[in-house]
């Protein structure tokens, strides 16, 4: 008896696994948003066209889907009214992406800028109420470089001690 590989091939150690209000929605979202391929559809038996577990890449990178299912404590960004994490999407060419997002349905949160860090980056929010950073490298920066670029590009404001 072969044994089984403990990690599947082809999944990293951590894999975004998103709660959606409407998963079957949001999975033909990231498709047409984000260009995802879907690879497992797993409706919930009872014909409702919820998802106890749907799989798509994006990039190459796995991102998990499940519907909402509160009686499990499963709550998606709509219920909660925000949402703490942001997913980074590297892509060749930001402008283009933050576009096919904002034509999909996505709304901006930030419009796509050179930042000092060396990336082009802009934020959209999904119809579902997550958010996405989308960037293009532009440069390198050394991290000693990016903390002094950061003084004039996030000036924080004075305090005093109390």
């Amino acid at each position: 008896m072969s044994e089984v590989k403990k990690i599947p091939d082809g999944m990293p150690a951590i894999i975004p696994h998103l709660v959606c209000r409407g998963a079957a929605d949001a999975l033909e979202f990231y498709k047409k948003a984000f260009d995802a391929t879907e690879e497992a559809r797993l409706p919930v038996p009872d014909g409702s066209g919820k998802l106890m577990h749907a799989m798509l890449r994006i990039g190459g990178s796995p991102v998990m889907l499940v519907d909402e299912f509160p009686d499990y404590g499963s709550f998606g960004p709509q219920d909660l009214k925000a949402s703490p994490v942001v997913l980074h999407h590297y892509v060749e060419d930001v402008d283009a992406a933050f576009q096919r997002a904002l034509d999909a349905g996505a709304t901006t949160i930030l419009a796509p800028q050179d930042m000092f860090w060396g990336d082009r980056y802009g934020q959209v929010r999904d119809p579902f109420g997550h958010l996405w950073s989308l960037a293009t490298h532009l440069r390198d920066v050394s991290p000693e470089d990016a903390i002094e670029a950061s003084k004039s590009a996030m000036p924080c404001p004075e305090t005093t001690a109390p």
